[in-house]
């Protein structure tokens, strides 16, 4: 894709990208704290996955999400993803070692961050908390209204391989890569006057004819 390719893109879909970013700022603004978990397990499910098979899996167990056993919650998912038992395990140990950590008070925690790595790291780099990376706690956090961080994932790191913003197709596998690949993404947003969170959506949306989240 060509920087002009992009531009074009950018007009055609920058109203669809703008109102989705909104509805991921009522999340954090309207939603309660079992709000945040379930976007905090739809993240757990996509990871290796995709974001539809995510939102499938969520709808099937939204209603037992804070409740349900983990052989329950795999029942639910085990005909929708790819790999149900380790998720259903995921999901289920992180809530059970939030509720004891924190009491579930996802908006109290992540809401007491000011630096926003940190607020990253604490979802990224705590061991109680199943299935999520980098990548997933950047994701998790754009879905509930938090500005700024990159989702780098296949389709990203690949659409900025076409503009030369990275020379590998391989996601980011440290902290310190991570950030140095976010940071190259910033500029370029910069660069070329589109915000970074548009930007985010936009490129992927520019791999998968989607605009998602």
């Amino acid at each position: 894709m060509r920087i002009e390719e992009l531009y074009g893109l950018y007009e055609e879909r920058k109203t669809m990208i703008k109102k989705r970013l909104l509805e991921f700022e009522t999340v954090w603004r309207d939603g309660d704290d079992l709000r945040i978990f379930e976007e905090l397990a739809f993240c757990i499910l996509t990871a290796g996955a995709s974001a539809r098979m995510g939102l499938r899996c969520i709808d099937s167990i939204r209603p037992i999400l804070i409740t349900g056993t983990e052989e329950e919650i795999f029942e639910r998912i085990r005909s929708i993803h790819i790999y149900p038992q380790a998720r259903a395990r995921y999901i289920v140990q992180t809530r059970e070692y939030l509720k004891d950590k924190i009491g579930l008070r996802l908006k109290e925690a992540i809401g007491s961050f000011q630096d926003r790595l940190k607020r990253r790291d604490f979802l990224a780099m705590d061991k109680g908390i199943k299935g999520i990376g980098f990548k997933e706690a950047s994701h998790f956090l754009r879905n509930i209204g938090f500005k700024g961080y990159a989702i780098l994932d296949r389709h990203i790191i690949k659409a900025l391989g076409d503009f030369g913003i990275v020379d590998s197709d391989k996601p980011p596998s440290s902290r310190s890569r991570y950030i140095e690949i976010e940071e190259r993404m910033r500029r370029f947003s910069e660069e070329i006057g589109i915000d970074m969170d548009e930007l985010d959506l936009l490129l992927w949306s520019a791999r998968t004819g989607e605009v998602l989240k």
